[in-house]
């Protein structure tokens, strides 16, 4: 492992750790409910982002095409819903069902691949697909109601994921973007929370008030992490990588918070957990498969070294 590896490898690391603690900040925010939350997390966002922009001078890296604004729109409703169901299911003591979220996350990502982007998936994908759809059921039963905020979660932040995917925008940029599309409807809200007397920013001391401006960077931070790792990690890395989050959430939930986990309930997670090592196992054996190809035509394409010499 070079160290630009290495350093890719810290940054994610340092990502998918900051994620996975979330749910022990967001209480800190409390007595503020979770849509003043999230209003604040969107403008303050907004602050820092616009900021970095400016000392970066990449103004020039705003997107500028029609089709690009109207696609961060999308994004910038998807990821509001995301942020706010997860905000109120930490703060609601949901904690180990946000975590659900993100285990099947990857799972639905691949799902989306397949139904919008045309994708095939293979057998033992589809299997793993399957499981996991079992494992809902099962908490579906144990809970006596599906899991909305786990489902809502994967699935925004799985449709998030898409359009950034498509969209071909720096994260800076487009967070900016959709930070400034929400900013008018948070701004709104804090207003008419404000006049109402709901809001909590100016009610409960300077340490709370700073603890909801914090809500920016703790936004921006593991997201320039996750941004400069991309490029420096192998993707398999970085996919492993990605269960770090909700493992995370999933203890905190457990331990932390002392949130209920029966023996049913741990079923429906472990037939998660299994669709996941079917899926992760498949995948790195698909990539290695295709590097082994492309070695194999390699020395058919490569000049010949006589060639060379001459």
């Amino acid at each position: 492992m070079d160290s630009e590896e290495r350093r890719g490898t810290g940054y994610g690391l340092a990502a998918y750790l900051w994620w996975g603690l979330f749910p022990l900040y967001w209480p800190l925010l409390e007595p503020a409910g979770a849509v003043e939350i999230l209003a604040h997390r969107v403008v303050w966002s907004l602050v820092v982002a616009l900021l970095l922009l400016a000392l970066a001078h990449g103004w020039r890296r705003l997107p500028r095409t029609g089709r690009q604004l109207q696609l961060l729109a999308g994004s910038s409703a998807l990821i509001g819903i995301n942020w706010g169901v997860y905000i109120w299911g930490v703060n609601h003591h949901h904690v180990v069902e946000t975590s659900l979220g993100y285990f099947i996350n990857p799972l639905v990502t691949v799902s989306l691949g397949v139904f919008v982007l045309g994708e095939r998936l293979r057998r033992p994908q589809w299997a793993a697909v399957a499981i996991a759809a079992a494992g809902v059921v099962v908490l579906t039963v144990q809970a006596g109601r599906p899991p909305w905020i786990a489902l809502i979660l994967a699935f925004s932040f799985g449709g998030y994921g898409l359009i950034k995917k498509v969209v071909g925008v720096e994260p800076a940029a487009g967070l900016a973007v959709e930070s400034a599309l929400l900013t008018p409807i948070a701004l709104g809200y804090l207003v008419a929370a404000g006049s109402s007397g709901h809001a909590t920013l100016t009610s409960h001391g300077l340490g709370h008030a700073l603890l909801l401006a914090s809500s920016g960077p703790i936004t921006i931070v593991p997201l320039l992490a996750f941004a400069a790792a991309a490029p420096r990690v192998p993707l398999s890395r970085l996919g492993l990588m990605q269960y770090l989050t909700p493992t995370i959430q999933f203890i905190i939930g457990v331990t932390v918070r002392h949130e209920p986990l029966g023996i049913v309930r741990l079923l429906g997670f472990a037939l998660v957990w299994i669709a996941l090592a079917v899926f992760t196992v498949d995948s790195a054996g698909g990539r290695r498969r295709r590097a082994a190809a492309a070695v194999t035509a390699t020395p058919l394409l490569a000049p010949q070294p006589a060639a060379r010499c001459r």
